[in-house]
């Protein structure tokens, strides 16, 4: 499937979509002052170890230490009797990791100590000695060749292993090569770096947004990459000149007057994005709620009513809704459990043929995913690989109002409240007045609907009671003032 990438740069965000048959498959945004740092590696400092969680938080010079579990740890240092982390860690020691996950939320990042180091042909393992092949190069024969391929130019006294990547299925042994010399060479600096670097220490920047774009991303299928700033086309055209010059001429500078985001529909998208419910053509929809535990997303036909029975409605909604939840998984860069609710259907071979097309859907997916049928109870489980956050976890925050409820409570629940504080207010100071200080909805019922109840709270303490706007207030927040 071909597809276009365009990459919006402003001085501190850099912005990536891509696109595929004209419509925006995924999103990724950094920014400068929270740019994620997953594949750095750090001269660690185990700050403590906790041997009943078989884990250890390590201080990478970051305000939160990061999370080391006893399984990450590499199988070198826990050799064959698997021994538990209070006999491999100690704290204060020194310690080379890589962070595998970012901080999410109030979790640390999570690291490990198998070092992985990216190319754009080869992933190279500096500690292991096998040479694998990515999963989604699925012929054997395929896969077979390519790992003699790369056995036959590795240097006799070359140490390490490799996974093959995607890209390489096409690339020549000079090509290849040169990624084994690059890695090598990165390698040694890193660890010639560890000996005089002092720990908490960075060691190893993983590339930015817009060139792990070009090194990732960009396959045989990609036609086109727009980039609408100057200065990181020529960043851009450089390093491809060095380390993938096959697909240099792919690389354009957009110099349009439409902004290049609004040129595709992008901004709309990312608009669409961030909300609860995402509309079916048919006329249903799927509501997503995004927790800090999980992902719920529940399908509905909504004003869809079909044109033969209820179980073809039905059918029709659930096939639709299987291909727009594979899309908003990528668009949304959703991870961690996922639990899919689609409108429950009689018919096995309608339950078969729905999850064939949602499975169908996701092979365009880069991200590992683990996806399990139906349940008992006609639910769909799934996992995502959550290694960043996800884009409304980015781009918005917990709205000061709600907290994060997603409702507030009504101006006339918020009266109620108001009376009893009054009430309790007058039992234990003698004021000589009370002034309600609340948020115009309030007040305004106060001066209406609720005037009796509060003409009768004065008679009843036998106190004067004022009203005054709060104009910054929420509907939620109010103060009683004694005067």
């Amino acid at each position: 499937m071909s597809s276009e990438i365009l990459i919006n740069v402003t001085p501190q965000e850099t912005r990536v979509a891509i696109i595929e048959q004209g419509i925006t498959q995924e999103l990724h945004i950094e920014r400068t002052s929270s740019r994620g740092i997953v594949g750095n590696i750090y001269n660690g400092r185990v700050s403590r170890v906790l041997p009943g969680m078989q884990s250890a938080f390590v201080d990478i010079g970051l305000e939160r230490a990061a999370f080391l579990h006893v399984a990450d740890i590499h199988e070198s240092c826990r050799n064959e009797h698997h021994k538990p982390i209070e006999q491999l860690l100690s704290e204060g020691s020194n310690i080379l990791v890589q962070v595998v996950k970012d901080a999410i939320g109030v979790k640390g990042a999570r690291l490990s100590t198998q070092i992985s180091l990216a190319g754009r042909l080869l992933v190279y393992l500096p500690q292991e000695s096998y040479i694998g092949v990515s999963q989604r190069i699925e012929d054997s024969n395929e896969r077979e060749s390519l790992r003699q391929k790369l056995q036959n130019i590795l240097p006799a006294d070359s140490t390490g292993g490799y996974i093959i990547r995607t890209m390489a299925e096409t690339a020549e042994e000079p090509e290849l090569q040169a990624d084994i010399v690059y890695l090598h060479k990165l390698w040694q600096d890193i660890r010639k770096k560890s000996l005089t670097t002092p720990s908490s220490s960075l060691l190893y920047q993983d590339l930015d947004l817009s060139h792990r774009v070009l090194r990732d991303f960009v396959n045989a299928d990609t036609y086109r990459v727009r980039v609408d700033s100057r200065e990181t086309f020529q960043k851009l055209t450089t390093f491809a000149s060095e380390y993938m010059m096959s697909d240099l001429e792919k690389i354009s500078h957009y110099t349009g007057e439409r902004p290049l985001f609004d040129l595709y529909g992008v901004e709309q998208e990312i608009e669409k994005s961030l909300a609860r419910r995402v509309d079916l053509k048919s006329g249903g929809y799927v509501i997503i709620d995004q927790t800090e535990a999980l992902t719920t997303m529940d399908v509905n036909t909504g004003g869809f009513v079909g044109v033969r029975n209820f179980d073809d409605t039905i059918f029709k909604t659930n096939l639709e809704a299987a291909q727009v939840i594979a899309r908003q998984l990528r668009l949304r860069n959703l991870g961690g459990i996922i639990i899919i609710d689609f409108i429950d259907m009689d018919r096995e071979e309608h339950r078969a043929a729905v999850l064939a097309e949602f499975n169908k859907t996701l092979q365009r997916d880069r991200t590992k995913m683990t996806v399990n049928g139906f349940t008992a109870l006609g639910l769909v489980e799934m996992t995502r690989k959550r290694t960043r956050e996800s884009l409304a976890q980015i781009l918005c925050e917990t709205c000061p109002t709600c907290q994060g409820r997603g409702e507030i409570r009504t101006a006339q629940t918020i009266c109620y409240e108001i009376l009893r504080e009054l009430l309790r207010e007058s039992r234990q100071f003698n004021a000589k007045e009370y002034r309600i200080l609340a948020s115009q909805q309030v007040i305004d019922l106060f001066l209406d609907e609720e005037s009796q109840s509060l003409a009768q709270l004065g008679d009843f303490i036998a106190r004067p009671i004022g009203l005054q706007v709060g104009t910054s207030y929420t509907q939620e927040q109010y103060d009683v003032i004694l005067i």
